[in-house]
């Protein structure tokens, strides 16, 4: 149900560490229900998407099936990586080749930073929810897009905002309200 995806999502970006349990038989897809299993697509997978692969892993319910990245050699890596754990996934160079796919509930986004709005706009569009590494976009008219989207097509979006809380980003709020780098515009 719509609940207990929302708060699958908002609990899986905290969920960050090895994956644990081996690989376990599954309904098949002609019978399958989000509501049994819910099953993700991770793009970007040089870096921190491994770490979304691994959080979810970790998931009751929760198995990442495909992985998506335009490098041959990291998506070649990370599947023998992953079938070492007895995780079979599929892999895949363009993120399209995945939404066309019914059997995929959520696609995770954590690939370069200027692909982040577009990505997690179209996943939306094929009906899929998303979770998208920050920044969601780089500017405001992007982020209303997926706002537009999300709501649209009537799916769950989740971002990632740790740090914003940092030390750094409070000072440099401090400098922007103290007027430290002149009037801001954006």
């Amino acid at each position: 149900d719509l609940l207990s995806r929302r708060r699958f999502l908002s609990s899986s970006s905290a969920a960050l560490a090895a994956l644990g349990a081996p690989a376990v038989a599954w309904p098949s897809l002609s019978r399958r229900s989000p509501n049994e299993e819910l099953r993700v697509a991770v793009v970007g997978v040089r870096g921190r998407g491994m770490a979304h692969v691994n959080g979810f892993g970790r998931l009751a319910n929760v198995r990442v099936v495909a992985l998506v990245d335009v490098d041959s050699e990291v998506l070649g890596r990370r599947k023998k990586e992953l079938g070492e754990r007895g995780v079979e996934v599929t892999t895949h160079a363009d993120l399209r080749e995945v939404l066309e796919r019914d059997d995929i509930d959520i696609v995770s986004i954590a690939s370069p930073n200027h692909w982040h709005a577009l990505q997690a706009i179209w996943s939306c569009q094929a009906g899929k929810d998303v979770y998208v590494e920050k920044p969601v976009s780089h500017d405001p008219w992007e982020g209303a897009r997926l706002v537009e989207a999300a709501r649209k097509y009537g799916r769950i979006v989740q971002t990632g905002t740790q740090c914003r809380s940092s030390r750094g980003l409070q000072e440099a709020i401090r400098w922007v309200q103290e007027g430290k780098i002149g009037r801001a515009h954006v």
